[in-house]
């Protein structure tokens, strides 16, 4: 495998590079205190084809490519995760699940106005009672002539707040369903906004769906196939979390390094001390094994490999690893590391999410676990009790 990239995937990172350089991080820091995401950030997100990242040109789309996506989302992130992952859900997990799923007519309906940032697309799947456990769907779909009536409660739904479109999850006649419903449907309400430790500037709402009707025509993919649909969505969402947590890691390891250089302590640089250069050091090597395993992962996408379970890799990875080096880049910083005067405490706080959203790191352990057994023909299942 030649893990050079092109001369195209190089032009693309510059350009995510520098975007996020001068027009996201100046404004970081800020954005996490008003904990909002600024309507102009995400216009000029929108002008330069984020939002559009993987949709085809036909449907107005940037027509990236998956390893130039996973540099987007990573790029994005080294600046502001909040940004990295509202552009993550909008695409990932609604707009890739249109094009996956979709009829032409649904295609073409929603794929420009998403792609031109018109509506942002949120996923609707988790609930009071069930998160990682889809079977525990209380959200029903009901059949009415050629109409659906939805009723149910969402939770933590990303970008809740600013979506025009939601990928709504609800048990059907026939099994789990998708729909889409847009914002303006009547019987839809977008609710409380979850105050967060970290990523405080994307919106996770509770959403409710009473008596909430839309034609059948909106449903997404065949009668009961929403998990196919759902599962989809969380391996692709999977691996663009796990190039936020790249670009946070790579990010700390910068700030960290430049900050051993300035902070002088018994007459020298800290980071001529042994224990700083041993604390970069691991940081920037379990940096750059996650970073080949993200780039592995989106390479398999593009080939139109099954990428299920090294999804569930570079998350559960991926997570693990922000979370390390954030923590040990924060140490490196001492007592302004703890400051909110410093993009460390960010960082420090954005990463924690990471094994949580997008399926905890133990549900994706399971899975990795379920697929090794299963080649030593033991199979293992969820439990419910």
């Amino acid at each position: 495998m030649d893990f050079a990239l092109s001369e195209e995937q190089r032009m693309f990172r510059d350009m995510f590079r520098n975007f996020a350089a001068k027009e996201v991080a100046p404004r970081a820091d800020e954005i996490d205190h008003a904990e909002t995401l600024p309507k102009e950030i995400l216009r000029k997100a929108t002008d330069q084809g984020f939002l559009g990242a993987t949709i085809p040109e036909d449907y107005y789309g940037a027509a990236l490519d998956n390893i130039s996506y996973a540099l987007l989302i990573e790029n994005l992130a080294t600046a502001c995760a909040s940004l990295a992952v509202t552009v993550a859900a909008h695409v990932s997990q609604v707009a890739m699940s249109i094009l996956d799923f979709g009829t032409d007519a649904q295609k073409e309906e929603w794929l420009p106005a998403l792609a031109g940032g018109e509506a942002i697309g949120a996923l609707a799947l988790s609930e009071p009672d069930a998160g990682s456990d889809m079977l525990g769907l209380e959200t029903r779909a009901r059949y009415e002539g050629d109409e659906v009536v939805l009723n149910g409660v969402k939770t933590w739904v990303t970008n809740g707040e600013l979506a025009g479109l939601f990928l709504v999850f609800a048990q059907g006649p026939q099994g789990m369903d998708a729909y889409l419903v847009p914002r303006d449907t009547p019987g839809l309400t977008v609710g409380y906004r979850e105050p967060t430790l970290g990523l405080r500037s994307a919106f996770f709402n509770t959403v409710y769906l009473e008596d909430c009707r839309v034609p059948q025509s909106y449903r997404l993919g065949g009668p009961g196939q929403g998990a196919s649909v759902a599962e989809r969505a969380v391996d692709r969402m999977a691996v663009a979390l796990a190039a936020v947590g790249l670009g946070l890691a790579e990010s700390s390891v910068d700030v960290a390094a430049q900050y051993s250089t300035e902070r002088v302590q018994f007459g020298v640089p800290i980071g001529k001390k042994q224990a700083i250069q041993n604390y970069i050091a691991n940081a920037y090597i379990e940096t750059e094994a996650l970073r080949y395993l993200v780039y592995r992962a989106a390479w398999l996408i593009d080939q139109g490999e099954d990428f299920s379970v090294d999804a569930s890799v570079v998350k559960a990875f991926g997570a693990r690893t922000a979370r390390s080096v954030t923590n040990r880049m924060l140490q490196v910083l001492g007592g302004y590391g703890f400051m909110e005067d410093y993009p460390m405490a960010r960082k420090y706080r954005d990463a924690r999410i990471l094994g949580i959203i997008g399926g905890p790191t133990e549900v994706h352990d399971f899975r990795v676990a379920r697929y090794i057994l299963a080649q030593k023909d033991l199979e293992i299942v969820p439990q419910h009790q």
